[in-house]
């Protein structure tokens, strides 16, 4: 029988390895919050150059999903289902507490709070998911080269999705991670937590892009080949709290979609009206397309979308004149990932190549252009679609660097590893003045799509702004939302076509149902105005180059309800 003696003398090297554990974990936590502190500051300093120079809305886009935050609101007939059913509901929910100020709604603060939240996130995320693998060097240049992009750091001050989307691709990959390393170290209590952090990350996404739809799919996959390969037996990982915590998991992955099909079939009467609906992509490639001219490129070609995917995402990272070598400095980086650290859990890494496939595929058959400057038909339609490799990106770059780092270390001494780690800090900064220098792709994108609408709203605007205090407005308001946000006039004043149990009547009677009507060209409203002239007098017209003519009527048969 062993002593006392001999058993606290055991129990020593036991507790040296707790408590270096908890040392690893503390240390880890503070770089973590220090790359937040740090992506603070750099989301801070981006806001207060693109604020004063009224950048936030350049994206019409960014003007329509705070339109929706907004009508939830704000509307004859507020509540969840002015949601919409094309694009889906978790940034306008996140962006809903701050369109309730009017001023934030008229600048674009409600949609910069939410994004700009999600890239301090997402750095401090990737930072974290980088240390799995990485030494604190390697690190540091994935986390620079995604941290400093200024393509993000322009898009983290919108209210566009990518921001949004990008965070929960790092931290569901982040959870993953730290998932499959607890199942592999026995520990099945933290591996429990870890996919429950996973699924409720990934419930976001799902709701956040239709890309997350993939992203989950994959994420199951992988984590149940880690269950089914565990190293104790299969009916011992099941009973476990990560078993327990698996099942919950899988339910909340098939649940999600299934309530967006629900959402559309009980609303709009097709359960894939986000797909094939009048608002869905293919609706409105069919409404823009010129008769007789050629198909966008990359259409029914994976091979040709591929290209224009992966050039508008290394474009997006750096210069033109660096973009091939980028792609071929990050397959490098995945490899040495794939083979050095592939008993490491590095699976997950894959991951975050998945928008490649997935928009290759969606350009090609799912009527989802990307344009790029470069290439025919040199104009910009898309290009934020790129950021999503990011992540990537900056992963692949990490990898290759402290593999260059270590082989350093092993043939030449530690003298040369700074040097090359220097050298790699530089060339980041060096690529990121350049960017700047040039204007990033998705600036360049959101100010031409935005030289001719930003003027005409304007000018709608201050039509608007003419009009009395009092008095329902007939009006379609998808296509220049903009000009009631800049005017500050009330979405309930408004009857239009979101107002589900006003809109029809109001068409079929415009003139007994508003004080004033507005018509643009070829819109339903003027063509309710064609089909029912009677009471209506027109007052106004607003036209600019390269929109359509705004007419203003005024009602002589509406009486104001009292």
């Amino acid at each position: 029988m062993p002593s006392s003696g001999s058993s606290r003398t055991s129990n020593k090297p036991r507790r040296a390895e707790q408590t270096a554990a908890d040392l690893h974990r503390r240390s880890l936590r503070h770089e973590t919050i220090f790359a937040g502190m740090v992506a603070v500051l750099l989301s801070v300093l981006a806001f207060a150059y693109c604020y004063p120079r009224n950048m936030l809305l350049l994206y019409g886009d960014a003007v329509a999903h705070l339109h929706i935050a907004r009508r939830i609101v704000d509307s004859l007939n507020p509540g969840i289902r002015q949601i919409g059913s094309v694009w889906l509901p978790f940034p306008h929910l996140l962006m809903l507490p701050f369109a309730l100020r009017m001023s934030w709604w008229q600048t674009g603060i409600a949609g910069a709070i939410p994004s700009m939240a999600c890239y301090v996130l997402s750095v401090a995320g990737l930072w974290r998911l980088a240390r799995y693998w990485l030494r604190p060097a390697g690190a540091v240049v994935a986390t620079m080269f995604f941290a400093l992009n200024p393509g993000l750091l322009y898009m983290q001050t919108t209210a566009m999705g990518e921001p949004v989307f990008l965070c929960q691709i790092v931290w569901s990959t982040l959870f993953l991670t730290a998932f499959l390393r607890a199942l592999e170290a026995g520990n099945y209590r933290l591996a429990g937590r870890m996919i429950a952090a996973c699924g409720i990350v990934l419930v976001t996404a799902i709701y956040t892009r239709y890309d997350a739809w993939v992203f989950a799919c994959l994420v199951w996959l992988i984590a149940l080949r880690a269950m089914l390969r565990a190293r104790v037996s299969r009916s011992e990982v099941w009973k476990s709290r990560a078993g327990g915590a698996f099942l919950p998991f899988t339910a909340m992955l098939v649940a999600a979609p299934a309530l967006w099909f629900a959402w559309n079939a009980r609303q709009y009467g097709d359960w894939l009206d986000f797909m094939r609906g009048p608002y869905s992509a293919k609706a409105i490639e069919l409404r823009t397309a010129t008769p007789g001219a050629a198909m966008y490129p990359g259409w029914h070609s994976l091979h040709v979308a591929a290209l224009y995917f992966l050039k508008a995402a290394e474009l997006g990272a750096v210069p033109v004149r660096w973009a091939n070598l980028l792609l071929i400095l990050c397959i490098a980086g995945l490899v040495a990932a794939l083979v050095k650290w592939r008993k490491c859990c590095v699976l997950p890494v894959l991951l975050l190549w998945m928008p490649v496939p997935f928009y290759a595929y969606s350009i090609a058959y799912g009527s989802v252009p990307i344009f790029i400057p470069l290439w025919w038909p040199h104009s910009f339609y898309n290009t934020r679609y790129g950021m999503e490799m990011l992540p990537a990106f900056a992963l692949a770059l990490g990898f290759l660097v402290a593999r260059l780092l270590a082989l350093a270390e092993r043939r030449r001494g530690a003298s040369y590893a700074p040097l090359l780690l220097l050298v790699s800090m530089v060339l980041i900064i060096v690529d990121t003045s350049a960017l700047m220098r040039s204007t990033p792709i998705v600036l360049g994108e959101a100010i031409a799509n935005s030289r001719t609408r930003i003027p005409f709203e304007q000018a709608y605007a201050r039509a608007l702004e003419q009009l009395p205090k009092q008095g329902m407005i007939l009006v379609w308001t998808s296509d220049h939302i903009g000009a009631f946000q800049d005017a500050a006039i009330p979405l309930r004043r408004t009857i239009n076509e979101s107002d589900y149990y006003q809109w029809k009547a109001a068409l079929a009677q415009p003139a007994q149902s508003a004080a004033w009507v507005i018509a643009a060209d070829r819109d339903a409203v003027a063509q309710a105005v064609a089909a029912h002239p009677q009471g209506l007098t027109l007052l106004d017209i607003v036209c600019s180059t390269g929109q359509p003519c705004v007419r203003f009527y005024r009602s002589s048969l509406y009486a104001s309800p009292r």
